[in-house]
């Protein structure tokens, strides 16, 4: 058991060696130690703080980009309603284009269906006058002496000459 009881002159060179260098590391080791650890609070204070405004950066970016996306999309609608009225009124212009020309080609008909009409009923008179003349030319040339020996020529005539009229 001497073993496990120190003698007095040892404990208190024990003791005066632990109270040196608990000296030296007060003066030499605690304040270096202390302030590698302030130092690193600090660093980790600052981080944390530095952490905190990439949060609120963040969320502020976050904000701007949906606000970005909000500004798109409504810009995109409103392209897409300017296109559906520019194709609506592009249809209507071609509409009242078409019907403008659909128009001019009914006037245009009408006046050359008048136009054939008359000229059917200028020829159709020149035939009557040309028929008129040559049957008077041919009573002429026949030296009839009675009217019923005429209207039998000139039903004679008729029959094998009859009148055209063209519509």
């Amino acid at each position: 058991m001497d073993l496990f009881l120190p003698e007095s002159g040892l404990v208190i060179w024990m003791l005066i060696a632990f109270v040196i260098v608990l000296i030296i590391l007060a003066k030499a080791g605690w304040p270096m130690i202390m302030g590698a650890v302030e130092k690193r609070n600090a660093h980790i204070s600052d981080s944390l703080l530095a952490a905190e405004e990439a949060n609120n950066a963040l969320a502020g970016i976050e904000q701007k980009r949906q606000e970005t996306m909000a500004a798109a999309q409504a810009e995109q609608i409103k392209i897409m309603k300017e296109s559906q009225d520019l194709k609506t009124q592009l249809i209507e212009e071609a509409k009242t284009q078409a019907r403008q020309e659909a128009e001019k080609i009914v006037a245009d008909a009408r006046l050359k269906i008048e136009k054939e009409q008359a000229e059917a009923m200028a020829n159709i008179k020149n035939e009557v006058i040309a028929l008129s003349v040559d049957i008077a030319e041919k009573l002429l040339q026949r030296e009839l002496s009675d009217k019923s020996s005429q209207n039998a020529y000139i039903e004679q005539l008729l029959k094998n000459n009859p009148p055209r009229i063209e519509a």
